[in-house]
């Protein structure tokens, strides 16, 4: 993004990795689901080839594309806990999530394919869950 003129609207997206690796931190720490299903490898090893693919990529577009892939691969887990455990979710995140994408959108100095799709499909992405979260939060507790 930064390559492709997003200046200081990239940078949010930056943070959103340390802040991902921070989440995983204390995920392992807590461990309240251990867990690993076969889904959850193939979204792991798809993830993982999406990599050689991206480092071998002189073109901003398609790195773009790929990272972008490989992080809406990665909600795959993520989605599969939420619907069967929505009351797990904590939806301030998520929400925060797709604030933030939104604001990095704005803050593009450059908008192209390049610079808006990560933020796009990534702020999408979260509200999409978000409201599945509450979808099924409404539907599990209606049939308790």
């Amino acid at each position: 993004m930064l390559e492709g003129g997003g200046g200081l609207g990239a940078w949010p997206i930056g943070l959103s990795g340390a802040i991902t690796i921070y989440i995983a931190v204390l995920a392992y720490q807590k461990k309240l689901d251990i867990s690993v299903t076969k889904t959850d490898w193939y979204f792991f090893i798809s993830a993982l080839a999406s990599i050689p693919v991206w480092i071998f990529s002189a073109d901003p577009l398609w790195a773009v594309i790929i990272l972008t892939t490989v992080d809406l691969l990665g909600f795959g887990p993520t989605v599969r806990k939420a619907y069967f455990h929505p009351f797990d979710e904590n939806m301030t995140v998520f929400f925060i999530f797709t604030c933030r994408n939104l604001a990095a959108i704005i803050a593009l100095e450059t908008y192209s394919l390049t610079t808006v799709i990560f933020p796009a499909a990534i702020a999408l992405a979260c509200a999409i869950l978000a409201l599945m979260i509450i979808y099924r939060r409404r539907i599990l507790s209606e049939s308790a």
